[in-house]
């Protein structure tokens, strides 16, 4: 007899034969929802939403398949002799004995092995925290790990349930060997995409929470790993930007950052006193959001324009990475208030317009 016992499996009492019947309700009950959340995870990655339809179609099919199974197992069971699901479950009784049972333990340890990649990146993980540059390498390499342990558990899982199933996993390998030597020629963009996110992770240009600028799009890292960089902008827009793109890059959160403001006032005003002014107000915002700067002061630079309308004075505050722009928009709204208050002008845009005298014509 190959595989399990049937004699001593169909013998057994009804108690025992209720145990079997209910593990094997729950097994086909995870290997259908499995299935079938691959298959809608399928039809999300097609373009054409009229192939939804057809994945979806494979997802219910797969739901029959499944329960078709169970029918078959549970009519061999409890000696129900209606064909062909008798028949069907001492075929699948046999095939578990001898190659099922192997293959699905493997199943088992490579989802098991999945999900512990999961826990494991979590524990390498930092928690919400100050922005810094260690915690931004950390979560950058954690995804990256994340992503290419799980990559490496389903490729040697999926070879070991092929092994048990007596596939030449030798032969497989190899001619995949070749396969993905034809492939590279056609897959040049690919390869260019993870050998250049290669050297951004180990050169540490940028990671998962900084602010950066590719191009003309710009915005936070959500998301990276070998192949593609994930990037939301102010407005939520979400781009995707493949990492053999990214020829120059512009990090705006790298250690410490700076806000520039100009500040214009009116070429009326006593220069000396706006500057003191200035830099008093300076001041007190940097000691007032102390948290959100390095340890230099803010550098009142001086006179930086004779614009058109206004005397532009030019000011820099060194803050923490990321903080820059809040610390422009407050000084900002500081520098507004005091003018008001020190009867000091902020200029607008004036135009004089000269008109011609008009003609004398003398009477004779």
């Amino acid at each position: 007899m190959d595989g399990w016992n049937l004699a001593t499996l169909t013998g057994a009492s009804l108690g025992i034969k209720a145990l079997f019947a209910i593990a094997a309700a729950l097994i086909a009950y995870q290997l259908a929802r499995l299935g079938s959340r691959l298959f809608h995870w399928i039809a999300k990655l097609t373009e054409d939403p009229r192939d939804d339809a057809f994945w979806r179609g494979l997802a219910k099919a797969w739901w029959l398949i499944a329960f078709t199974a169970l029918s078959s197992f549970l009519f061999r069971l409890f000696e129900l002799r209606i064909e062909p699901l008798y028949t069907w479950g001492e075929l699948l009784i046999r095939w578990l004995g001898t190659r099922g049972l192997s293959v699905f333990f493997v199943l088992i340890l490579t989802y098991a092995a999945y999900r512990l990649v999961d826990v494991l990146a979590s524990r390498f993980r930092v928690e919400d925290g100050p922005f810094e540059r260690q915690r931004v390498r950390k979560e950058t390499l954690a995804n990256v790990i994340q992503s290419t342990l799980k990559g490496i558990v389903v490729t040697i899982g999926a070879l070991m349930a092929m092994a048990n199933l007596g596939i030449n996993v030798g032969a497989l390998i190899a001619g995949a060997g070749i396969a993905g030597l034809a492939v590279s020629f056609a897959a040049q963009n690919l390869v260019r995409d993870i050998i250049n996110g290669f050297f951004i992770l180990l050169e540490d240009q940028f990671g998962v929470g900084d602010i950066i600028k590719v191009g003309d799009v710009a915005g936070g890292v959500e998301r990276m790993n070998l192949r593609l960089t994930v990037l939301r902008d102010l407005e939520g827009k979400v781009h995707f930007i493949p990492n053999g793109q990214i020829n120059q890059v512009t990090v705006m959160s790298r250690d410490w950052s700076r806000a520039l403001v100009d500040v214009g006032v009116a070429y009326k005003e006593d220069i000396d006193r706006v500057l003191e002014v200035v830099r008093d107000e300076a001041e007190k915002l940097f000691a007032e959001w102390r948290d959100k700067f390095t340890g230099e002061h803010p550098q009142v630079l001086g006179v930086n324009e004779l614009g058109d309308n206004a005397v532009v004075i030019r000011v820099l505050f060194t803050t923490k990475p990321k903080e820059q722009w809040a610390v422009a928009r407050e000084f900002n709204r500081r520098i507004k208030n005091r003018f008001d208050a020190e009867g000091i002008e902020i200029p607008f845009p004036q135009r004089s317009v000269w008109f011609p005298e008009p003609l004398r014509i003398e009477k004779a």
